[in-house]
């Protein structure tokens, strides 16, 4: 069941956005992507969420419950911001989702620190193009951001991946 068409119902979405591709949820909201960001909310309604592909740490999809669980970008040590729906016929959705955030992706590294654990380096950037690319340093499970060790490692992955982005 595509709801892309004319008489679909829409989000309203701001003016010069429009969407790329959209799914009902089984409770009646739409999840659509535009160019530059995902958007959920009720059928002729504003959406009740937002969110720019870059500001996307990660996007899964279980096919065996049919669900679409969307993180945010956070802050270490703070609970990351994690949105679910169960879209109906999300194809065209879910491959926009993957070519969209993937895009938004500028660099990606990780640096392991102790064992297989380690520190991550993620530059992104709205896939438009617009605007400054952002930095993030995430740290794997287990790892503690305060000892040196990390630290150190961090700051010497974050400056190659400045060396390599060119800021």
């Amino acid at each position: 069941m595509s709801v892309l068409g004319r008489r679909a119902p829409r989000l309203v979405l701001p003016r010069g956005e429009r969407l790329l591709a959209v799914a009902r949820t089984e409770d009646g909201l739409l999840v659509g992507g535009s160019r530059n960001a995902l958007h959920a909310g009720a059928p002729g309604e504003a959406p009740t969420a937002s969110l720019a592909w870059e500001r996307v740490q990660a996007a899964d999809w279980d096919a065996e419950t049919g669900e679409l669980v969307v993180a945010e970008v956070g802050t270490w040590g703070e609970e990351r911001v994690v949105h679910r729906w169960r879209p109906v016929d999300a194809g065209r959705l879910l491959q926009l989702v993957r070519e969209r955030v993937t895009a938004s992706v500028v660099l990606q590294r990780h640096r392991k620190v102790v064992g297989e654990r380690g520190v991550r380096v993620v530059v992104r950037r709205a896939p438009s193009g617009a605007g400054e690319p952002e930095w993030f340093v995430e740290f794997d499970t287990g790892l503690d951001p305060a000892d040196p060790a990390v630290r150190a490692a961090a700051q010497d992955l974050l400056a190659e991946a400045r060396g390599l982005v060119g800021r």
